[in-house]
Parts: structure tokens; C-alpha cells; sequence
């Protein structure tokens, strides 16, 4: 959520930023809501005083008659009712600029593209070569089939469409990476958590998710809890509601958890195999800083270079998006996806996603913290996804197949996955 105070001085930029993002925004009506609120806590406040001159003399205080003292009852009585009617109207009035409010877009960088879609995304790096192999590679459901590590036909009777089972060395394929990358970063100081899945509705409007995004939540209706998509929505939430010190932070955590996504909107994208699935494991970093824009980007570009090391360590081919103004989501700032060499697809596949929200998401929290000057400022997040499986598992079993159909297992996972080549 942007600062009303920030629309109202640079309406014509927060405009634009909704342009550019696709969104459209009732802006007129916004601003009147905005004007009645202000002029409604005036009045209420104002009636308040007068409540409280009036209150003063009272008996005790003044040594008044029988009619002087019902005249100032009266007073006061009628006082309160105005004041509880004008505190209805206000409670209203709030409710419907909360809703407009929750609709609009965060300001993109200077440095984001303008695009309507991912066709204005631009590509900023790339890592490694990609494989040219001397014999016709298979894809990640062939090898899987093959070498018996995943079962997609009983998770789809278990379980439904997109749902499948790791089995053997994919299963602890999936286990050793995910543990790779949690250990590398907790022994850079960031706090490991392990994360809930199921979360309240306002984590998910804190991170921005809501109201944009609420298809592709699945929701427990009977107890009225969601499941959480990405450790990013109980994590950015952790400190809700908090004032922290600025003189502890940044925060920076690594958090496991079980994700779930109902993929609405999806259909006939990436139907088959491991790519796009309703359940899947993350390692997910998350950053509660200060409110310094500059020092933020450095903490993004920070994120950024944590991801990529995980993929230069499993020796995975890649590349670095920036992604444009149509294709970044509602809460950034800004926001690069990695994505990943898949022969299967003969394409780069998305494996990470990097945001910085600025105080976006930590207004929309309440996530404040006491500055060094002794005045209290809203606080930024970070997020990144640190490894996604079994997506990642595409790369990996695909990049590192030999002739014989076998796969080659990366060094830095050999000693838990105790094998050197799945055959």
C-alpha cells in the first residue's frame, strides 16, 4: 500500500505506474473519500473538544443549579450522539478507501522497462553454456519414467491433475538440494525458519497478493485460513503489527515450506511433467530492512547473487530477466526471474523470482521500527526464491543426462544423495 499522503503530492506518477502495470484505478473517486476521511476526523475531533469543555463542568467541578446542570447534560448528550454518528459515517467511509487503496500498484524503479507483458522484460545476464549434446536428449518425464524416479499417473490418482510422486534418487535429489541451499545461507547469517503453510487473510493482503491474486489461493472456508503459495507471505508477516530497532536490522531470513498454489488461469500451460504444479517445496529468502531506498537495491541485487550461486554450484547454465512493468507484479519496486537451461523445453525455464517491495508490503502490515533520530519509519522487504522443487529437478536431470539415459548427479549433492550417477 502506497502512503495517501505520496499519491495525493505525485498523482500523475502513481498514475502512470498503474498505467504501466496494467491496472486500472478509480482515482477520482479515491481522492473524494480521501478529502470526506480528513474532513470527517476534523469534525470528530472538533466535537470531541467541545465533549470534553463541556465535561468540565460538571458537578463537582462547578456548583451549579438543578437547570444548569440538565442544560449541560443535555449538552454533552447530545454531543456524543453527534459524534457517534459522524464515527459511523467515518467507519464507512474508511472501509471503502481502504478498498481503493488496496488497488493500487507500487511505483516501478527508474531502471524497470516499460512493457505490457513479458515480451518487454529484458535479459541482463547470462551464465555458463548451454549443453549441446552428441545423441538426441530426452526430457525430464522420459529420464523420470526411465529411471523410475517420478510417478505421475498414481499422483494423478491420488491426488489430481498436477500432482505427482518423487521416488528414489528424485526424492533425494529433491531432500539435498533444498538442504544445500537452507545451509549456504544460514552460514551467511540468515535466520533459518521453518514456515507455515496455512495462514490468516491478512498476510496475503500484507504481501500484495490480495486483492489481485486471490484465485489462486486455496482457502479453507470452513475456518476461514488459506495456504500459503510462497514462505514469503508468513515471513513477511512475522513482524506485524511490530516496531523493531533499527540498530537489529536488517533481518534476514531463510525459510522452508510446503507451497501451494491452485494455478488459476494456467490451463493448457505446462500441463505435463514437474514445470507447474499445485504443491511443491521452496527455500525462500526474505529481507526486513530500513527505509533506505539505495541500501535496499544493494540487499536486492544481494538476494539476486545468493540465487545464482546455488545454480553456478550445481553447475546449471542460466540467465538474469529484468522484468518490465506488465510482467512484475503489483507490489514491486523492482524484480529480476532467473531462469534456467531446460533441454527438455529447449529453453530457459524460470527457477527464481527477486523482489524489492520498498515499504509496500510493510505498510499494509504495520511493520515500523525506531530509527537512530528517534522518529518511527516504515520498514522495506526483500524476497527471493533461494530453490523451488522439483522444478529445479527439470534442470537437473535434463542438463546432466549422459547417452546411456543415466544422469550424472551434481558434486555438491553426491555425499547425500550417495550416488554419483542414477542408472
Amino acid at each position: 500500500m502506497l502512503d495517501i499522503k505520496f499519491i495525493r503530492e505525485n498523482l500523475e506518477l502513481v498514475k502512470k505506474a498503474a498505467e504501466d502495470k496494467n491496472r486500472e484505478v478509480d482515482w477520482e473517486k479515491l481522492l473524494v473519500l480521501d478529502e470526506k476521511r480528513r474532513k470527517l476526523i476534523v469534525d470528530i475531533e472538533s466535537l470531541r473538544a467541545q465533549r470534553n469543555k463541556w465535561s468540565d463542568l460538571k458537578p463537582p467541578n462547578l456548583k451549579t443549579g438543578l437547570t444548569e446542570g440538565n442544560k449541560i447534560r443535555e449538552q454533552g448528550k447530545k454531543l456524543k450522539e453527534e459524534i457517534k454518528k459522524l464515527e459511523e459515517e467515518l467507519s464507512s467511509v474508511e472501509k471503502e478507501f481502504t478498498t481503493l487503496m488496496l488497488l493500487v500498484p507500487n511505483v516501478p524503479d527508474k531502471s524497470v522497462p516499460i512493457g505490457k507483458d513479458a515480451s518487454g522484460n529484458k535479459e541482463v545476464k547470462q551464465w555458463g553454456e548451454v549443453p549441446k549434446f552428441d545423441f538426441k536428449p530426452l526430457d525430464h518425464i522420459e529420464l523420470g519414467k526411465k529411471l523410475d524416479l517420478i510417478d505421475f499417473e498414481r499422483g494423478v490418482k491420488v491426488g489430481g491433475f498436477r500432482t505427482y510422486f518423487l521416488k528414489n534418487e528424485a526424492a533425494l535429489l529433491e531432500i539435498a538440494v533444498l538442504t544445500y541451499a537452507y545451509q549456504k545461507l544460514a552460514k551467511k547469517g540468515y535466520i533459518p525458519l521453518v514456515a507455515p503453510s496455512l495462514v490468516r487473510g491478512f498476510t496475503l493482503f500484507g504481501n500484495g497478493q490480495f486483492p489481485w491474486g486471490r484465485e489462486e489461493v486455496y482457502h479453507l472456508e470452513k475456518d476461514d485460513m488459506y495456504i500459503a503459495g510462497t514462505a514469503e507471505v508468513p515471513v513477511t508477516a512475522y513482524f506485524a503489527n511490530e516496531i523493531l530497532n533499527e540498530k537489529e536490522m536488517p533481518k534476514k531470513f531463510v525459510a522452508f515450506s510446503p507451497c501451494f498454489r491452485r494455478e488459476a488461469g494456467s490451463y493448457g500451460k505446462d500441463t505435463k511433467g514437474l514445470y507447474r504444479l499445485h504443491q511443491f517445496n521452496k527455500v525462500e529468502q526474505v529481507i526486513i530492512t530500513t527505509n533506505d531506498y539505495e541500501n535496499s537495491l544493494k540487499l536486492h541485487e544481494e538476494l539476486l547473487e545468493n540465487s545464482e550461486e546455488v545454480l553456478q554450484d550445481l553447475k546449471l547454465p542460466h540467465r538474469v530477466m529484468l522484468m518490465c512493468t506488465g510482467d512484475m507484479g503489483e507490489p514491486q519496486v523492482k524484480k529480476y526471474d532467473v531462469e534456467t537451461w531446460m533441454p527438455g523445453r529447449n529453453a530457459y525455464g524460470e527457477t527464481m523470482s527477486n523482489s524489492f517491495m520498498g515499504d509496500f508490503q510493510a505498510r499494509r502490515l504495520n511493520i515500523r521500527y525506531k530509527s537512530s533520530d528517534g522518529t518511527t519509519k516504515v520498514a522495506h522487504t526483500l524476497n527471493n526464491t533461494a530453490v523451488a522443487s522439483p522444478r529445479i529437478l527439470i534442470a537437473i536431470l535434463e542438463n546432466y543426462q549422459q547417452a546411456d539415459g543415466s544422469v550424472v548427479v551434481p558434486e555438491v549433492l553426491r555425499d547425500f544423495v550417495g550416488e554419483e550417477v542414477i542408472k
